[in-house]
């Protein structure tokens, strides 16, 4: 057996459908093993499980020395030390050539972060533009840069930058919204296939509330959705899965989200979008369609259990109740939230619904890629909801992790199906 000591300081990825995280391994080292090796890590391992007794919403495991095999790129077993040569009889009997990674004592393997909202072509505007609120940046700022991703050498050489860059802060699944042109988002599919990244994608629906060369025609946004689809289905890698990605209830007419609401059941994918992100929007949405934002996306067959909606600052008690039954999910976005002075998101409130959360980064509305600066902005959220409300319990650090890990992997139906139950 090859065995390679972890003494330097980074992180390594193994690919599954919820992949593992570890401070202390260079990528350097991990680029060494094949992805198609088996490989054994030993050390600190810390994650979160599903409560059998669904008595809380998660279970912290923490083993000391403990052990995860990984076969064919997906994680078989996980547990403690004296447990090994048993699992390894169980899912490696017949392996030769084994890659055995030991950790040291300061070394913890953790799974990787889920990102479940992020912009790939807004990534070069991190940090700019926060002196407007949400429309008006949209017009101001973000159109002006997607735009651009007509030039397709632009288009590669940020989106291999922002993929790179998330691995590098540890995440691992990505779901993300690419662009309004069909050929930049397969490149962002080209770059997150180059590097390993479990993905979803979506190329944008936009019809309107838009500058009139950044909009399709009705026609057009079904078409080209029904072929992006089409195409990423055809790469047949699990790695990556495209998504139904309506911008927002203002960028399209009922029309055009019905007819995605079709495609969605007839290629059985997931739906990303916004929702309730900021005042002005929601009364908008309400005077167009005469309905509250969340019946807005079920009338059109958006909501499912395969659906993740960002933000949800300002859905009523009934819309969370509707959530709730047709099982869709929410991405807490509370980087975003703040820079752009659209609210605070009570995640407390969401969970009391028996709503699925998981974090986003939301780039570039928030001002960072790591997921870890969204679980401070999470928890400080939290704690300024609770200013003021007597009994109101904010979220602690074990939560803000269960939200950027088990929680964005359940956000996303099906998102672990081929994994460890543990993780």
């Amino acid at each position: 057996m090859k065995t390679l000591n972890g003494k330097k300081s980074g992180y390594s990825y193994t690919r599954s459908w919820m992949q593992m995280h570890c401070f202390g391994l260079i990528p350097s080292s991990v680029a060494k093993m094949s992805s198609g090796q088996s490989k054994i890590f030993l050390g600190n391992i810390f994650h979160c499980q599903n409560d059998p007794a669904k008595k809380q919403l998660y279970r912290i495991s923490n083993e000391q020395g403990g052990f995860v095999i990984v076969k064919r790129s997906k994680i078989m077993a996980i547990g403690r030390k004296e447990d090994l040569e048993q699992a390894r009889a169980q899912h490696l009997a017949d392996e030769q050539d084994v890659m055995v990674t030991v950790l040291s004592d300061r070394q913890l393997l953790i799974p990787g972060f889920v990102d479940t909202h992020i912009h790939a072509p807004q990534y070069p505007n991190c940090g700019l533009g926060y002196d407007k609120p949400l429309l008006e940046w949209l017009q101001a700022y973000t159109y002006k840069l997607e735009r651009k991703y007509r030039d397709l050498e632009y288009s590669r050489k940020v989106f291999n930058a922002v993929v790179r860059r998330t691995l590098n802060h540890g995440t691992t699944t990505a779901c993300y919204f690419a662009s309004l042109f069909q050929d930049a988002s397969l490149i962002l599919v080209d770059a997150v296939l180059k590097y390993g990244q479990r993905a979803f994608i979506g190329k944008i629906n936009m019809t309107t509330l838009a500058p009139d060369d950044y909009v399709e025609t009705p026609e057009e946004t079904i078409k080209l959705t029904r072929k992006f689809i089409e195409s990423v289905r055809s790469k047949d890698c699990e790695l990556v899965e495209p998504i139904v990605t309506p911008r927002f209830a203002l960028s399209l007419e009922m029309d055009s989200m019905i007819e995605l609401g079709q495609l969605v059941k007839e290629y059985n994918v997931n739906v990303q979008t916004h929702i309730s992100e900021n005042t002005d929007e929601v009364k908008q949405v309400n005077s167009k369609y005469g309905l509250p934002y969340a019946n807005v996306y079920d009338k059109a067959g958006l909501l499912t259990p395969k659906t993740v909606l960002a933000h949800g600052i300002y859905l009523t008690d009934e819309e969370l109740s509707l959530l709730s039954q047709r099982g869709s999910s929410v991405s807490h976005c509370p980087d975003s939230n703040t820079c752009l002075k659209s609210g605070m998101c009570d995640v407390r409130r969401l969970f009391s619904f028996g709503i699925k959360v998981g974090l986003g980064t939301d780039v570039s509305g928030g001002a960072s890629p790591s997921i870890v600066s969204a679980m401070r902005s999470a928890l400080a959220t939290s704690i300024n909801l609770s200013f003021g409300q007597k009994n109101y319990k904010p979220l602690n650090y074990l939560d803000v992790f269960y939200l950027a890990t088990l929680g964005g992997a359940e956000a996303w139906e099906g998102i672990d199906e081929n994994h460890h139950p543990a993780l």
